[in-house]
């Protein structure tokens, strides 16, 4: 540890202030089976920079990037052809440095920015009001839970089974630390989702319904008939939605009577990155409910002079007020994922999205008509966007497997994602975007063809 700055008189001291013997004194209640006894097991000793360098890129040539292949995975992360614009115009210092507006007002340009970024969340959503962004869609989606059990009073939350199941468990696993009971249910594997089933879930000690929207099998649920019946029952609706790009085709939460809506941002101006960071949504419909979410708000106001300026109007964090008042203790927001997203959904502008959507959709729907002409492969979904299942008639996790050893990225098995759920071994999740070719939609026939016979 040649890098601290402390002598060994400097260490004496401060063992000697707190009372302990020394530094092994510090590790006492450690058990010593969980204490190394020198190098790390199986871990070369130090090598040269170089070397080290040397040995990586060796590794690095292993591996099957995504623009090198075939790809067709998603299942809440996708490949979308991100501008060279977004990346020179994040990178700029006055944007890189302002990271975080700890002292808002002399972060104008930051502030800006968030503002104009919360106007567009809005108006993809369907909402009234968005903030300022949050850690990711998994998250977000917990502080909407959260959220509702604070305006509802109420603590059980009713989720869809076509939730992602990563983001089921971020809520279970934050609930074990709330009064918040969780009622879920495996997902169906059918053409269409269970709306009955979930709604015959909901009760009148239930907080809120939450549905993911397209679904994690890709299929798109009726979210105005779930939101009557939560509304009925005095229960918010929560919408996930993990393709915002869906947006630009199909109708938005808001108009369909989500009361919160939240999602992954990733697909606009964020690239896959080898999972992170991404960026979190969150918007509300009813401006009544602006006290009750989580993060910052900034907004839009006048100097003493008349000039346009902006503030943080919202700051609903432990960071800034008394942690007991605190809405969450979400310590930032990704605002440099935030930026990506504004300047990537500025330069597509409304009818570039909507260009962007039917895009996706009409590759998605050629990919699907040739797999369903593949022997043994069988579409499952009634509608879609640019994301469907299949069955395979085996084991799913196999045939990605071999798939890829063809250079084949052929989607991500519902094994993988249900890895308790035999019935749905035989799933293929498949995502088709704008950067996937007939080509590449033939390579994945013809290599799926000769695995399956």
């Amino acid at each position: 540890m040649r890098y601290l700055p402390l002598t060994p008189a400097d260490r004496s001291a401060m063992l000697e202030t707190i009372g302990a013997d020394s530094v092994d004194a510090l590790f006492a209640d450690v058990p010593a089976e969980a204490q190394l006894d020198g190098p790390i097991h199986g871990l070369p000793l130090h090598a040269s920079e170089m070397a080290v360098e040397k040995h990586m890129r060796r590794l690095a040539q292993r591996n099957l990037a995504a623009g090198d292949a075939a790809f067709f995975l998603g299942a809440g992360a996708y490949r979308h052809h991100v501008p060279a614009t977004v990346d020179h115009i994040i990178q700029r210092g006055e944007f890189l440095t302002a990271y975080t507006p700890y002292q808002p007002e002399i972060a104008q340009g930051t502030l800006q920015m968030l503002f104009e970024f919360q106007s567009q969340v809005a108006r993809l959503y369907g909402c009234a009001v968005a903030n300022a962004s949050m850690y990711d869609g998994s998250t977000a989606c917990w502080e909407a839970v959260a959220m509702a059990a604070r305006v509802t009073r109420r603590d059980r939350v009713v989720l869809s089974g076509a939730l992602h199941p990563h983001y089921a468990e971020v809520v279970r696993t934050m609930a074990k630390f709330t009064a918040d009971t969780i009622a879920d249910a495996p997902p169906a594997f059918q053409a269409r989702p269970d709306d009955d089933g979930l709604i015959a879930r909901i009760d009148g000690d239930t907080s809120c319904v939450v549905v993911q929207y397209p679904d994690i099998l890709g299929r798109l649920p009726d979210l105005e008939r779930i939101a009557a019946a939560a509304h009925d029952a005095g229960a918010l609706l929560v919408v996930v939605n993990t393709e915002p790009v869906a947006l630009g085709a199909i109708k938005s939460p808001g108009e369909c009577g989500a009361d919160i809506v939240v999602g992954e941002g990733q697909s606009i101006g964020v690239g896959l990155q080898f999972g992170g960071p991404y960026l979190g949504l969150f918007a509300v419909r009813d401006p009544k409910h602006v006290r009750q979410m989580p993060g910052r708000l900034c907004g839009e106001t006048q100097d003493a002079e008349g000039k346009r300026g902006f503030v943080l109007t919202l700051s609903t964090r432990e960071q800034h007020i008394r942690r007991e008042k605190a809405t969450s203790n979400i310590c930032t927001n990704s605002g440099l994922c935030a930026l990506a997203f504004s300047v990537h959904m500025t330069l597509l502008g409304e009818k570039g999205l909507r260009a962007l959507a039917l895009e996706n959709h009409r590759l998605a729907c050629i990919a699907a008509d040739k797999l369903a002409q593949v022997p043994g492969v069988k579409v499952l979904n009634e509608s879609f966007f640019n994301e469907f299942t299949v069955t395979l008639g085996r084991d799913a996790r196999d045939v990605v497997r071999k798939l890829a050893d063809r250079g084949v990225l052929a989607g991500v098995s519902l094994g993988r994602l249900y890895p308790q759920a035999e019935a749905l071994a035989e799933g293929l999740l498949v995502a088709v975007t704008e950067t996937t070719t007939e080509e590449d939609i033939d390579t994945l026939c013809a290599a799926l063809t000769e695995t399956l016979a």
